[in-house]
């Protein structure tokens, strides 16, 4: 769902019941502080039974009547798939009845909660909407970079931080689903069901880019290899925040275009080091653990490691063994990164656990780390999705050189702010400068 309506004018489309479309669209909500409009098939017990095609034939036909959108994409939800629905069968015989025309898109993803995570359903859907639009098409170069971002909780901020970041360069690209307009609608007086994203025009001429880079290597595992199989380079990253992981990317960008970097960016990163060095008093020793998705993981652990932080748990529950192997060896690149344990496939549930045994300074992950705050008393720094507690944190980027001083400067705060609240208490070292 988070893919697909960062495509312009897409209807997001769930073949499934309406309380798992509900339950995503509230997530999404809940988070970016944005209605998230999207549809569903509305199966029950007699279509998981009998199949839902006259279900899926139907919501065509009100999606395509009532909303008028460019292109709808179809997921799938547990129930479909269970059952073994065949989403092709089905869209034909709509395209056979006259509910949709011949010729309008529609794309279809295999998303059910039980393979994999919303990582998985990301890269399928992205997948879904280029081959789409690219099957059957000749490719003639032209020299364009593709940008796929992933799913990112911060994307309203860092897909805008990406777009200044190339133009800098003066880099002719296109983002593959840009949901920056999309979860950030002005309040002027009009609604607007959709609003901004790639367009079906972009999306097309996508396959004549000179290479495709993703910004989470693990939300496009399966997309990358089918945009080589086109023809494209291809190379990713892992949430790049922090001087080396922002480095690299700028770097990969300079040899795939053959523009140098920016002098402006240039100077962008010595304000970052400098920061750094200001604040490396309060930031270097501390000890922190970090939960989320893979790429954020890796991205927040090698920062950390940069600040001469120490992580004690790194956790995440869809990352991989290999995740983990790639893990430990981030973390054996740093004397700080030595007394870290590294623990795919667990839940927070086991994190708890793991923290009440062997506590670290300060948690770093989601709205859901409140718990360990509750329960154990170690602060939380709210730094990935979903963010429900707090308002607005996406709209400000966490990737470059800008976004890493964000993420740097909440980091800080929380460290002065707890500071603050244990000399309050004593009266010994209640500084007004720190």
């Amino acid at each position: 769902m988070f893919a697909a309506v960062g495509f312009e004018r897409t209807l997001a489309f769930n073949h499934g019941s309406q309380g798992c479309t509900a339950y995503f669209r509230s997530h999404l909500a809940r988070h970016f502080k944005e209605p998230c409009a999207a549809v569903s098939t509305s199966m029950t017990e007699d279509a998981a039974v009998f199949g839902g095609l006259q279900n899926l034939v139907d919501g065509l036909s009100n999606a395509y009547t009532v909303y008028k959108p460019d292109l709808i994409a179809i997921s799938t939800t547990c129930i479909a798939e269970v059952i073994g629905d065949d989403l092709t069968a089905f869209i034909d015989k709509a395209r056979k009845d006259g509910v949709v025309p011949a010729d309008f898109p529609i794309t279809q993803a295999h998303t059910p909660s039980f393979v994999g995570s919303h990582i998985n359903g990301y890269d399928a859907m992205i997948k879904s909407v280029l081959s789409c639009f690219w099957e059957g098409a000749n490719r003639e170069s032209n020299g364009k970079i593709n940008i796929i971002p992933g799913f990112d909780g911060f994307a309203v901020g860092n897909n805008r931080e990406l777009k200044r970041i190339l133009a800098e360069f003066g880099i002719e690209y296109t983002i593959i689903s840009d949901v920056s307009d999309q979860f950030d609608t002005p309040t002027d007086g009009t609604y607007r069901m959709f609003d901004g994203g790639t367009s079906i025009t972009q999306v097309k001429e996508a396959l004549n880019a000179k290479a495709t880079i993703s910004m989470q290597s693990y939300c496009s595992e399966k997309t990358l290899e089918y945009v080589a199989g086109k023809g494209q380079g291809t190379a990713s990253f892992h949430y790049p925040l922090g001087l080396g992981a922002t480095d690299e990317f700028l770097m990969k960008l300079s040899e795939l275009t053959g523009k140098p970097i920016p002098a402006s960016l240039e100077k962008e990163r010595g304000r970052l080091v400098d920061a750094l060095a200001d604040s490396s008093a309060w930031l270097h020793g501390k000890s922190y653990s970090v939960f989320g998705d893979p790429d954020f993981c890796l991205g927040i652990t090698r920062f950390l490691l940069e600040m001469g932080a120490e992580p004690v748990h790194v956790v995440s529950t869809n990352g991989s063994k290999a995740w983990g192997e790639e893990m430990k060896v981030l973390l054996a690149t740093s004397p700080y990164g030595s007394r870290a344990q590294v623990w795919p496939g667990k839940d927070l549930w086991a994190m708890r656990s793991l923290l009440a045994t062997e506590p670290s300074d300060f948690v770093i992950g989601s709205t859901y780390g409140k718990v360990f705050e509750k329960d154990l008393g170690i602060p939380l720094i709210r730094l990935t999705f979903p963010i429900f507690d707090r308002h607005h944190h996406h709209r400000f980027p966490t990737w470059g050189y800008q976004g890493s001083l964000r993420v740097m400067v909440t980091i800080l705060d929380k460290i002065l702010d707890m500071l603050d609240q244990t000399t309050i208490k004593s009266g010994i070292s209640f500084d007004l400068v720190r």
